[in-house]
């Protein structure tokens, strides 16, 4: 090195920290710190901001009142929409048709013993297109609040197969021994011509399809007032096969529930179902 120059001693840069003194000791010895990674720090008596944790949202009410879905729609149950579309239209004929028309259509789509040997499909499935009473008979009223309520829940297929499994099983349960009894002699021959038709069968196997999904403050209700309901019809004695057709219709309603409560999609729990 030559004399005269002066030597340069390095200093350290501003940026460069010396050696903690003694003060900040407690800073680096701060328990959960790593050493030799870098961190910034506040100036002394900057308050450290506070961690919050994010508040959850508030969850959303799990049921809510919605009249509205207790009527068809043709997105939501095209069944239940299709099926009674057809149903007022076949009233309508019935209040405003010439009656003599009026009778032979009825009189075609019975279901009596003697249709149901000659052609059973179309007398099936002809005797499903009335309704008895019109589109103001309870039956009526309950086949659009019921299978709606079933379609929502197991679906258009399923719904409508309950329906089907109600009206042809009943049916056939109360004309084979109408027929039986006249080849045995116990009943004329005029009961093979009886006229029966309607879609109450098939309301009684959705009612009782339907109860399967309900929660029992519901279930039980349903079950002993339409219960309560056909039973008196019974005693009345006014239509004994019609009466125990809707009873024999309620049961295979309720023999479905294994299958559609497993078919059933997720609705409000049932604390809260309405």
């Amino acid at each position: 090195m030559t004399e005269g120059v002066p030597v340069l001693e390095r200093t350290a840069p501003p940026h460069e920290s010396a050696a903690p003194t003694p003060a900040d000791a407690p800073f680096c010895d701060a328990p959960g710190l790593l050493d030799g990674v870098p961190r910034q720090r506040g100036p002394r008596g900057t308050a450290v901001a506070e961690v919050r944790e994010p508040v959850p949202a508030a969850a959303p009410r799990p049921w809510a009142l919605r009249p509205w879905r207790l009527l068809p729609t043709p997105a939501g149950t095209p069944f239940t929409f299709g099926y009674a579309t057809v149903l007022c239209l076949t009233s309508l004929i019935a209040a405003y048709a010439d009656p003599a028309l009026v009778h032979a259509l009825l009189q075609g789509s019975s279901t009596d013993v003697a249709h149901l040997v000659r052609t059973p499909e179309l007398a099936l499935i002809g005797s499903a297109l009335w309704v008895a009473g019109g589109v103001t008979s309870p039956f009526a009223i309950a086949f659009v609040l019921v299978l709606t309520a079933l379609e929502r829940r197991i679906g258009g297929l399923r719904a409508a197969g309950v329906f089907v499994l109600g009206h042809v099983l009943a049916t056939l349960a109360t004309e084979v021994p109408v027929g039986l009894a006249v080849l045995a002699g116990h009943l004329p021959g005029s009961s093979l011509h009886r006229l029966d038709y309607g879609v109450s069968f098939g309301v009684a196997a959705g009612i009782g399809a339907l109860a399967g999904l309900l929660p029992p403050w519901l279930r039980l209700p349903l079950l002993a007032g339409f219960g309560w309901m056909l039973l008196q019809d019974l005693l009345a004695f006014a239509d004994p096969m019609t009466n125990w057709g809707h009873l024999i219709a309620l049961g295979i309603g309720l023999a479905t529930w294994p299958v559609i409560r497993r078919a059933a999609r997720p609705g409000p729990p049932a604390s809260a179902r309405a």
